[in-house]
C-alpha cells in the first residue's frame, strides 16, 4: 500500500496544486486528506494562492482517490461543493496486522485515541508542525502543513509505504 497523505490546505490553490502534481508523481493509490481543506481559519493569515474555488476543482478532480477527515475549520457548507466525504472525525486503513488511524486532531489527537492499540499508528495534522514519535507502542505522525507550516517546517506532506513513512518538500 503507497499512499500520501496531506494535511491543512486552508484554501491556498497554489499550494493545492503543487500537492496534486507530487501525488501524481508519486504513484500512490490513495490521498488521504486530514482536514482544514477550504479555509484559513480566524487564527490563521490567508494562505498564499487562496482560492478555494480553485481548490475545489483541484480535489474534485481527484475525489475518487480521496480519504478525508473533518477538520476544525472545515463546515457542512464545505461538503456541498467537494465531491468526496470531509466530515467523518477519524478514518483508517489496515495495513497487515497494524492499523493507521487518520485524524485533524481537534476532536481526537494523538493524546486522545482511544480505538488505537499497541502497533498501531495515528496520524493527525492540526498543529501544522512534524512529529514522527512512538508514545506506549503506537507510532504518532503528523505531516505537518501543505500551506502554512509552523514551527520552522517547509510547506511538507508524507508518503506511506510498507510501514515507512517519507517526507515530500512541496
Amino acid at each position: 500500500m503507497k499512499i500520501m497523505i496531506a494535511s491543512d490546505i486552508h484554501g491556498s490553490e497554489k499550494w493545492a496544486k503543487r500537492l496534486a502534481e507530487e501525488y501524481e508523481k508519486s504513484g500512490a493509490e490513495k490521498l488521504v486528506l486530514l482536514g482544514d481543506i477550504l479555509y484559513h481559519g480566524p487564527r490563521n493569515s490567508l494562505t498564499d494562492g487562496h482560492n478555494p474555488q480553485g481548490v475545489i476543482s483541484i480535489l474534485n478532480d481527484l475525489a475518487e482517490e480521496i480519504i478525508s477527515v473533518r477538520g476544525n475549520c472545515d463546515a457542512e457548507v464545505d461538503q456541498m461543493v467537494l465531491a468526496f466525504d470531509i466530515m467523518e472525525d477519524y478514518e483508517c486503513l489496515k495495513d497487515g496486522d497494524r492499523t493507521l488511524w487518520f485524524t485533524h486532531g481537534h476532536v481526537y489527537s494523538v493524546d486522545y485515541f482511544p480505538k488505537a492499540k499497541e502497533g498501531d499508528i495515528i496520524v493527525q495534522g492540526h498543529t501544522h508542525i512534524p512529529m514522527d514519535e512512538e508514545r506506549g507502542g503506537i507510532r504518532c505522525v503528523n505531516p505537518g502543513s501543505v500551506s502554512l507550516p509552523k514551527g520552522g517546517s517547509n510547506h511538507q506532506c508524507l508518503i506511506y509505504e510498507d510501514g515507512e513513512f517519507l517526507t515530500v518538500n512541496l
